[in-house]
């Protein structure tokens, strides 16, 4: 009897658990905590977590997701109040008491996790509908690094500790996505304003409008594979033209068309390469009633037909400013307005201008429309989409009166710009194929890189501080899956009278210059300051001749910069890469925001700090008998090559290099293969049948060769060549693989200059397409 009694105790202390969650195709649903939740794999890596108050009704359809949930094959298992979902990849764990779900490798390595009970909806009122302030609270590892949220002017690389607040404006790009370095990631689906805050309690995110918590817990393994799978989710990188990868001229603004076709012409008779021009605001009128007209307006710009001509005719590209907002006068205005697709409330230039309705396809629709029949119709290259934050005043953000189809303004605000870039994208790639989309623009959010876009850091101070936070800017931001960023060169305002001609501007402007060589795209841009070479004085002088060197230093690096952005296109590759992707297991390198590969061979370390012009304000002479040093950190893992001198050094440490003016510090990791081209005027000057292959060795290296018709989509159909070359370092041998693909216009037969820059060796080769190995 006391026996039974005791067995009957111990049944009582044993939970009895059953399964209370459904199992799906892609995951599975549960009723827990007041809330329905839904884990649903899209792949074998990466997972979405959905939670909603119960029984709510919602639809949710991702702005930035274009991928759809894959069937895999996966397997569940429940142990207590936990259920397992495991796909070989990844394992999602979700405990049915708390709500709580974390994530582990496929050996149990724990990766991730959110916190128990770490699930908010506060509900309000967003307009008139019944909506949630959300909140999900997450944990990482006390020393994880993490990075990502898109572009800020903090000066962060890590993004831990820190509260950071996500709404676009002007110079602050808000992307809700971090990665980590231990090799994933979380995209957070929200487009509302969003507060990022980590701290020794945990991370979260909370938003201030939503009907759900909505992310997607990506494992790649790697810093590349997280980038992989974030761009799976929402979109491959379409490839950029040739031209676009050549120097480009700028400023605010050109007052004429004269002025604008006349600056290319200098450049040419002074043989100082470029490749494109841009026009700024005001062609269209100097009156903000036609604001934005997207057409030509302003009499100083009386033939725009032969103005496009004349810089065709000069080998130049030119892109044109145009921007959301539109003057109460001009014709695109009025048709918004007649079709009720005007947001309206006030925004830049004056009191009367709106902006336009992109969440709509036909507001997106009339918006290309208008750029067609005024501006691409007369051959104009690409656009400069300014502006795309938008500057509609903050206290209007409300969302009351701004309804988009979509809910109120403030429900999908951070989403502007990835709505008004994605439809000129797509409304151009139905009316033609020969030209490929190109689009400069100065805000973003997650899953812009589909689109054809390459986004800048907006109106940037010109100082030294603003240089300095542009660099881990821009690393944060590739880091969130968008390769294709650049700064105005020099910064946009330059303030306390500053000037071209005073030593310190051209000291800041030509440290910045040589940072902006080793940006996706090089552009020089400003306003109150003119940029232009001549505007630092003539042949001979310091600042010209820095900038010339590394204007051409630019385009000798095309074949190279041509080639990364078809592993961008091809491998879901990066150009600009914080050093934790390529050195994870370097603590050193994590919170480094000064230093940087661009590619995977090329470490570049800009000079952000003023030596040779301290103090010198009225001229441009500078005493170069003082030479500037600056400490450069050398990731461990790797031999590295000095670019300017080829001394070979050891990674894992510290130097101290001297930086005179025309020199940035640039390093080539050992077990690289880096094509240098000609010396060219614009980039699709010459072919490249005259490569020069530097082989730095230390290890096994390759190097792919990308080569296509230098614009239009052929290449989307396989029209294209490949060149693989690879160096065996134990047997001293560059094999040239046999070339894959062909496209009209291919070299045929071509000669390889293949330098060896430890022993240097030089070797020149013939090359008709068939593999050829050369002993070095």
């Amino acid at each position: 009897m006391k026996k039974d009694l005791i067995i009957g105790i111990l049944l009582l202390t044993i939970p009895a658990y059953s399964q209370n969650y459904l199992k799906t195709v892609t995951g599975i649903k549960a009723n827990l905590q007041s809330m329905d939740v839904e884990v649903m794999f899209y792949s074998p890596s990466i997972v979405r977590i959905l939670k909603s108050p119960e029984k709510s009704t919602f639809i949710k359809k991702s702005l930035s997701v274009i991928d759809e949930p894959e069937r895999i094959a996966f397997r569940t298992e429940q142990s207590g109040d936990a259920v397992s979902l495991k796909s070989g990849v990844l394992t999602v764990t979700l405990n049915l008491t708390t709500g709580k779900v974390s994530c582990f490798d496929p050996e149990g390595k724990h990766l991730f996790s959110e916190k128990d009970h770490g699930t908010e909806f506060s509900k309000i009122n967003d307009a008139g509908e019944t909506a949630y302030r959300v909140r999900q609270g997450f944990i990482l590892d006390k020393n994880e690094a993490v990075y990502g949220l898109g572009q800020h002017q903090d000066g962060k690389m890590n993004q831990r500790n820190q509260i950071v607040h996500l709404e676009q404006k002007n110079t602050i790009i808000c992307i809700p996505f971090i990665q980590s370095v231990k090799g994933y990631g979380i995209f957070w689906d929200n487009y509302s304003p969003t507060t990022f805050i980590d701290n020794p309690q945990g991370m979260s995110f909370e938003s201030e409008i939503a009907d759900c918590s909505d992310y997607y817990f990506m494992y790649g393994t790697t810093m590349d594979g997280t980038i992989a799978c974030m761009r799976r989710l929402t979109g491959d990188v379409p490839l950029f033209p040739l031209w676009t990868w050549g120097y480009w001229q700028s400023r605010e603004r050109y007052t004429s068309q004269d002025e604008l076709v006349g600056t290319v012409k200098r450049y040419r008779d002074l043989k100082v390469p470029l490749d494109g021009i841009i026009q700024d605001w005001q062609y269209w009128s100097t009156d903000n009633a036609y604001w934005n007209g997207m057409s030509f307006g302003n009499p100083e710009f009386p033939q725009p037909q032969k103005m496009t001509n004349d810089i065709h005719a000069m080998n130049a590209h030119t892109i044109f400013s145009i921007w959301p907002s539109f003057g109460q006068r001009t014709e695109p205005y009025k048709e918004f307005q007649e079709k009720g697709l005007l947001l309206d409330a006030k925004t830049f230039p004056s009191d009367s201008t709106r902006a336009y309705n992109p969440y709509k396809q036909e507001g997106r629709d009339i918006y290309w429309k208008y750029m067609n029949k005024n501006l691409f119709s007369i051959g104009i290259d690409g656009w400069w989409m300014d502006a795309t934050e938008t500057e509609i005043s903050p206290q209007r953000r409300d969302g009351k009166g701004l309804q988009t189809g979509l809910g109120s303004y403030r429900r999908v605000l951070n989403a502007y710009p990835l709505m008004t870039v994605s439809g000129v994208y797509e409304n151009q790639r139905k009316v033609s194929s020969d030209k490929r989309v190109f689009i400069l623009t100065r805000s973003a959010f997650a899953g812009q890189q589909h689109y054809g876009a390459c986004s800048w850091s907006g109106d940037v101070d010109g100082d030294w501080e603003s240089f300095r936070k542009q660099i881990p800017a821009g690393l944060n931001f590739s880091a969130c899956a968008i390769p294709y960023w650049n700064s105005d060169i020099g910064g946009f305002w330059v303030r306390n009278g500053g000037s071209s001609a005073h030593a310190d501007y051209r000291e800041l402007y030509v440290r910045w210059l040589q940072f902006g060589v080793f940006c996706p795209m090089m552009r020089s841009h400003g306003t109150n300051t003119p940029r232009e070479i001549w505007q630092f004085g003539q042949k001979g002088d310091w600042a010209y001749d820095v900038i010339e060197k590394f204007i051409r230093l630019r385009y000798q690096l095309l074949p190279y910069n041509y080639s990364l952005s078809w592993d961008v296109t091809s491998n879901a590759g990066s150009v600009m890469r914080l050093l934790s992707m390529d050195f994870p297991q370097d603590n050193n390198v994590h919170d480094i925001g000064s230093q940087y590969m661009y590619g995977k061979s090329i470490l570049v370390a800009p000079v952000t700090t003023p030596f040779y012009s301290s103090g010198k304000k009225k001229d441009a002479k500078v005493d170069f008998s003082r030479v500037q040093k600056m400490s450069v950190y050398l990731p461990n893992g790797s031999d590295w090559y000095d670019f300017w001198t080829d001394e070979k050094l050891a990674g894992g440490k510290s130097i101290e290099r001297e930086t005179p003016i025309d020199i940035i510090p640039l390093y080539i990791k050992a077990g690289s293969i880096l094509p240098l081209g000609q010396t060219v005027q614009y980039a699709g000057e010459k072919d490249w049948s005259d490569l020069e292959i530097r082989v730095y060795d230390g290890t096994d290296a390759t190097f792919t060769l990308y080569e296509d018709e230098n614009d239009n989509y052929n290449y989307e159909k396989g029209i294209y060549s490949t060149i693989l070359f690879s160096w065996d370092d134990v047997a001293r041998t560059l094999t040239v693989n046999d070339r894959e693909g062909e496209f009209p216009g291919m070299l045929k037969s071509r000669k390889f200059k293949i330098v060896d820059i430890q022993s240097g060796k030089v070797r020149t080769i013939s090359y008709k397409g068939k593999k050829t190995t050369v002993k070095l």
